[in-house]
């Protein structure tokens, strides 16, 4: 069997070639402590606009320190990996930086990330490394991304880039790598597609006003081609599942850059961001799939701007996610013992 990729996620089937990136923007409330010049403010739509066209998220703040609660929520996920590890599935963690951080150079004039927000990434890391848990550096990942090429993140959208997506699953594939060998035999990495480019206005720019969407204009969207047989495979066992938000569809490419850095067959669990990552993974664990054949180890996703959010954090995630700490890591007892 070639490696690839496969979903059991309907919904990742729908958009493998659709460039529908909203992250349910509505849900997503804005957040405490930003501050913004009057010209450039525009949080009423959930929005902020900054140099040279360039949109951000005003529910992300850039100044508020909140790195207490992020470790906090470090040490959680550090519970849930150590109770994935005793039944024999690994985890490896990718939590995809701020746009802010991506492009602190497209900030709004006067305005920068504050010092603790700017330290936070590495005080994540380092809290997670010392706890022995295996999180990927997507930070540095960015680096790996040519701009001659392609920006880091997309201009007028929330998301990185393809090409980040690609670097940052190359980084993980490094990653899994080096925690030891994956199981079946490697073969042949299915072959990417060419690079191409499409222009469509971004999942931000589309929350302004019609004047201002027009003002921003469309973004420079460049992505693979699809090639021949890459489909999504519902028969093929996974060795690796990705399981995270929109930033690892499957139409910016991190399941099958994994898969190929790989080469191994590797799943995708994704829900777009109001769903939140505590919800994903249980949806995946409760999921037929995972009873029936596990996986040898899970990609867990998360969103920086997102960290400091434990799966009871209400107004954060949409009501059907939301729910105490003890009642989820009693749930993902339930789907392990299966």
């Amino acid at each position: 069997m070639r490696p690839t990729y496969f979903a059991h996620d309907p919904g990742a089937a729908i958009c493998a070639r659709r460039r529908r990136l909203l992250l349910a923007l509505a849900a997503a409330p804005l957040a405490a402590g930003l501050t913004f010049t009057p010209r450039m403010a525009r949080a009423a739509q959930g929005v902020v606009e900054g140099r040279d066209r360039w949109l951000f998220p005003a529910w992300e703040s850039w100044t508020a320190d909140d790195t207490p609660a992020c470790l906090s929520v470090v040490d959680l996920i550090g519970k849930a990996v150590g109770k994935l590890t005793a039944h024999g599935v690994r985890c490896t963690i990718v939590v995809a930086p701020l746009k802010a951080r991506a492009a602190a150079d497209k900030l709004p004039d006067g305005t920068a990330l504050s010092t603790s927000v700017a330290q936070r990434y590495a005080a994540i890391l380092a809290h997670a490394r010392q706890a022995g848990l295996d999180f990927v550096d997507a930070v540095a990942a960015l680096s790996d991304v040519d701009p001659r090429e392609d920006s880091t993140y997309i201009r007028a959208d929330y998301h990185w880039s393809a090409h980040t997506a690609e670097a940052a699953a190359d980084a993980t594939a490094r990653h899994l790598a080096a925690a030891g060998p994956l199981s079946g035999e490697q073969d042949e990495p299915r072959e990417l597609g060419e690079w191409t480019e499409e222009m469509d206005y971004g999942d931000l720019a589309a929350l302004l006003p019609p004047d201002r969407k027009r003002a921003i204009g469309k973004d420079r969207f460049v992505v693979r081609e699809e090639t021949d047989g890459a489909g999504l495979l519902a028969d093929a066992a996974p060795v690796v599942q990705v399981v995270g938000n929109s930033m690892v569809q499957p139409y910016l490419g991190f399941p099958q850059r994994l898969s190929h850095a790989l080469a191994r067959p590797v799943g995708l669990t994704w829900k777009f961001g109001d769903t939140g990552p505590w919800k994903t993974l249980l949806d995946y664990l409760e999921s037929p799939a995972f009873a029936q054949q596990k996986p040898q180890a899970i990609v867990w996703q998360f969103n920086e701007g997102q960290m400091a959010y434990g799966p009871s954090a209400s107004g954060q995630w949409d009501a059907s996610s939301i729910m105490a700490e003890a009642a989820w890591f009693d749930r993902i007892d339930k789907a392990l013992a299966r």
